[in-house]
């Protein structure tokens, strides 16, 4: 089948939609050919987006197709759109992964179960819809997209971002400025803009009436070529207007036109009919039944329905739906309130008890008037069933309604309340925001302004404002006074969590004062104990009271964890705290466990936020293990979620370590500059994150007092998160400098804290540190200690840099021979990671000793994608296409689609040469 090159199609509105046409006829070709794909046109109304969807559909005569025209009436029934979507391959969900199949059955109430993970649904919707692609390819035409709900909203913008080799296509009209909150911003999105003056003019030409030249000019000129909007006022006016004999409305009243004129033909209409209109308007276009069980409740007859028909406002082949989807909304909005209301007390009283039982709570809350309480209950009933389906958005939404019905004002600011929590886990903190504001003076006793104080803390850190949140905190602690020691301690912790990222930052109180009151509230008799708490006590005893109290503590944390403690929930970014504990302690080793653990925990429940904190702390141990092309394949994974979830944190400033270590001097500064900037929305850790990076940059250079500058910042400041790893930085750019001073001061502070953390990298670390301070034999022993002990870990960065500091030692030493061997293995090693700065001072040092440091050939692999190094290496690790589907959060088509790119780039025929080809070990097998 050829479907590019279409030069004619039937239909005025589509004249002159070449752009649009090819665009379709591309993804319609690649779906045929095995591909997915997803494309979203954008345009006002009237601008011919529903007609382009008709064009894509009878040109799909070798797929499946499947229509979906979203209704304003049920943007909030959360899922409501996606359950009439999937409704034709629910017959399948028997075939989904138990978790995928759980999330979408109790998404769609078919189960009663745990609220599903939105992402979870999402994932759940893609490997459904490419099971049922991979029987005859699919393509879904979504309408009106603005009025999904936003919970379908979102699992279809998940789908769609996803659709690679699937056989599946997805084509989305939505109205400008309208676009279901920018989830399909990311998407192929074509702006559909109106005719060219030539076409606009040959389908004036196509009316019945004659339009004067002159007129056509002005009509196009002032609708901007809009098709509908051509039409509908070439039938508004008169026909003296069209011939030029009367003068034309100036200016034309395009702006309202098409609403004016739709309006003005409904009101032209009987009585009966106009009241039939504004109830298909409002209820589901999928069940017929619903409404004329309501238009009997009304004593509407189905003869109603021929006035609007042969008005041109219903579709003559199916006479219950609009001609076009603007006049259903305009007829909506166009209605008086009291006919409204009394359509929907129809329409509830037409819906079943118990199937429809939300569907009845909210045209009983749109046919009400004044305060109900029996609305109110029904709709908080509503928001609990939402609740348990995952549906949060639809949750806050019921019960921001139930709000408005409800006379008590304690009920009223608990459901305003408990609207702006759903707001908060739907990810929406700005309505979350204005639910908290709503419920205003309403808000009394210490329980609610602390549960108040604590959502607007949450929507600040969703937002990554931190700067006033540890005070915001610390002030709904003082109001919640001894009631609850438990809401307490999770307060504080919160609280420490966001002044440990803020540190300097923080505005109202400080991460001293948050620590100390974290270290008090670890007294009540009523405090849990266990690896979680224990190890935000171990780091509130680090700041409050010093290392030497903190370490203990958080050594029995991990090694709680470690032996199968709870390591967190789905919904906290608990990898944040850990690894700031770990780089305290130099335990990488607790720390890739640790990391491991939590992310095949969010993977499994899908939750995709506090994954993407843990695969940021991940790439860190990557890159001490000297792995940079995996560390650069979870900052892309990062960046991925952060496009799916909104979440505002992505992009190059994570990347400054390996900016730094891989010698990309531009990205490193614009990244660091960045961090600087971002102090005003209470940043401070992220910045001395960028000067310990810097610090690594300009010691790989040789620019030992830039590099010392640097480091003294940070040890200062002495974080958690980099204030003990910076140590022997600023003793290598010291002692390279003269500053003996300095050197002595940091070289103490390692002699305290290194035996008290006891780990191979502390005590490798402080032998590095002696033997940069040390002559003659000392210092050799030093060295050889340090590459022995930075050996027992995944730190071959670290020990690869401690065999360059005792190969330049050897070297000023004069002993050539013995220097060439620590300088070799220092060169090697730099060079096989990427560690550009590093491998060059290496090779300067190799040259100075006599021996030429030849580089090695870039090897294929590095000719990968960073998504393709990571379905390569799943699958070196003897993972099945599906296990790497579910980890990945795509299906089973794409993973084998990415598969065999990796097999050609690497010149490989099967699974088993990957590990060899990307130099990793193969699967484990048993003996």
């Amino acid at each position: 089948m050829v479907w590019n090159g279409v030069q004619h199609v039937s239909g005025p509105p589509l004249v002159g939609r070449h752009t649009e046409r090819e665009a379709i006829a591309r993804l319609l070709g690649a779906v045929l050919d095995g591909l997915s794909g997803a494309l979203v046109l954008t345009g006002e109304p009237g601008i011919g987006k529903t007609r382009l969807l008709e064009y894509a559909a009878d040109r799909a005569a070798e797929l499946r197709v499947v229509r979906l025209t979203a209704v304003e009436s049920e943007t909030g029934l959360g899922y409501g759109a996606l359950h009439r979507l999937l409704r034709p391959f629910l017959n399948r969900t028997g075939r989904l992964p138990g978790p995928q199949r759980a999330a979408l059955d109790a998404a769609l109430g078919l189960v009663a179960a745990p609220p599903a993970d939105r992402y979870l649904v999402g994932l759940a919707t893609l490997t459904l819809l490419s099971e049922a692609a991979a029987d005859q390819p699919l393509l879904f035409l979504l309408d009106d997209a603005h009025w999904l709900d936003r919970e379908s909203a979102e699992a279809l913008a998940f789908t769609a971002r996803r659709l690679h080799a699937d056989s599946l296509g997805l084509i989305i009209a939505v109205r400008d400025g309208l676009g279901a909150g920018g989830l399909f911003d990311a998407l192929n999105v074509h702006s559909v803009t109106g005719l060219p003056e030539p076409e606009a003019k040959v389908l004036l030409s196509a009316v019945p009436r004659r339009v004067d030249e002159d007129v056509a000019e002005r009509i196009v000129a002032g609708t901007g070529g809009n098709p509908l909007a051509l039409l509908e006022l070439a039938d508004a006016l008169t026909s003296e207007q069209l011939s030029g004999i009367a003068p034309l409305p100036d200016p034309l009243p395009v702006s309202r036109l098409l609403e004016g004129h739709f309006l003005r033909l409904v009101r032209a209409l009987p009585p009966e009919t106009a009241t039939l209109l504004l109830l298909l308007a409002a209820a589901p276009s999928d069940d017929t039944g619903m409404m004329w069980r309501a238009a009997g409740r009304l004593g509407l007859s189905a003869r109603a329905v021929q006035p609007a028909v042969a008005a041109g406002i219903l579709d003559r082949d199916t006479p219950t739906a609009f001609r076009h989807p603007l006049i259903r909304s305009t007829v909506y909005a166009g209605a008086e309130p009291g006919e409204r209301r009394r359509v929907h007390a129809a329409l509830a009283a037409a819906c079943a008890a118990v199937r429809d039982a939300d569907r009845r709570a909210w045209h009983r809350a749109e046919a009400a008037e004044g305060l109900d309480d029996g609305v109110a209950d029904d709709l908080e009933a509503a928001s609990e069933r939402a609740r348990s389906r995952g549906g949060y958005s639809q949750q806050a939404l019921f019960l921001s309604r139930a709000a408005d019905f409800t006379g008590d004002r304690d009920k009223r600011a608990e459901r305003l309340l408990d609207a702006a929590q759903a707001h908060l886990l739907s990810g929406d903190a700005p309505a979350a925001r204005t639910a908290l504001d709503l419920a205003g003076a309403d808000i009394r006793g210490p329980v609610m302004r602390t549960r108040e104080l604590r959502m607007r803390a949450t929507a600040q850190m969703f937002q990554i404002v931190v700067a006033d949140v540890p005070a915001m905190l610390m002030d709904a602690v003082t109001r919640l006074g001894p009631q609850d020691p438990r809401l307490t301690w999770e307060l504080l912790c919160e609280a420490l969590h966001a002044a440990l990222v803020a540190h300097d930052c923080t505005r109202g109180t400080s991460p001293t004062e948050v620590a100390a009151a974290a270290v008090a509230a670890r007294h009540a008799p009523d405090s849990t104990v266990g690896g979680r708490d224990l190890l935000m006590e171990g780091l509130a005893r680090r700041v409050a009271e010093g290392y030497e109290h903190g370490a203990p503590v958080l050594r029995s944390a991990l090694d709680g964890l470690r032996s199968g403690g709870r390591i967190g929930d789905a919904n906290s970014p608990f990898a944040v705290m850990l690894s700031m504990a770990c780089d305290d302690l130099w335990d990488v080793q607790a720390g890739r466990e640790l990391t491991d653990r939590l992310a095949t925990a969010d993977r499994d429940a899908g939750a995709l936020y506090a994954l993407s904190m843990t695969l940021l702390v991940e790439a860190r141990y990557e890159l001490w293990a000297g792995r940079f092309t995996e560390a650069e394949v979870r900052y892309a994974e990062f960046d991925d979620i952060a496009a799916d979830t909104g979440f505002p944190g992505g992009g190059d400033i994570n990347r400054l370590h390996l900016f730094a270590l891989t010698g990309r001097e531009a990205e490193l500064r614009a990244a660091a500059r960045r961090t600087a900037e971002m102090r005003g929305i209470g940043h401070g850790l992220l910045q001395l994150l960028a000067q310990h990076a810097l610090t690594l940059f300009e010691l790989g250079q040789g620019r030992y007092r830039q590099a010392g500058k640097h480091a003294r910042a940070v040890f200062e400041e002495d974080p958690p998160a980099c204030g003990n790893l910076v140590l022997p930085l600023l003793i290598e750019a010291g002692v390279r400098t003269g500053d003996r001073a300095g050197v002595g001061e940091v070289l103490a502070r390692l002699e305290e804290r290194a035996p008290l953390a006891g780990t191979p990298w502390a005590l490798g670390t402080l032998a590095l540190g002696r033997a940069l301070t040390a002559d003659g034999d000392d210092a050799e022993k030093s060295y050889q200690e340090s590459v022995e002990l930075l050996g027992q870990g995944p730190l071959a960065l670290e020990q690869a840099r401690s065999r360059l500091l005792f190969g330049e030692w050897l070297r000023r030493c004069k002993r050539r021979s013995d220097a060439r061997k620590q300088l070799r293995a220092a060169y090697e090693s730099f060079d096989a990671f990427g560690a550009v700065p590093y491998a060059e001072r290496a090779r300067i040092e190799l040259l100075a000793t006599g021996e030429t440091a030849r580089r090695r050939t870039e090897e294929t692999r590095f000719d990968l994608t960073p998504r393709e190094r990571q379905v390569a290496s799943m699958a070196a690790s003897g993972l099945t296409n599906g296990e790497i589907a579910t980890r990945l959060f795509v299906t089973a088509s794409t993973v084998e689609f990415h598969l065999n790119k990796v097999f050609r780039k690497l010149g490989i025929t099967s699974r088993k040469q990957i590990p060899h080809a990307i130099g990793e070990p193969g699967p484990a097998t048993e003996h």
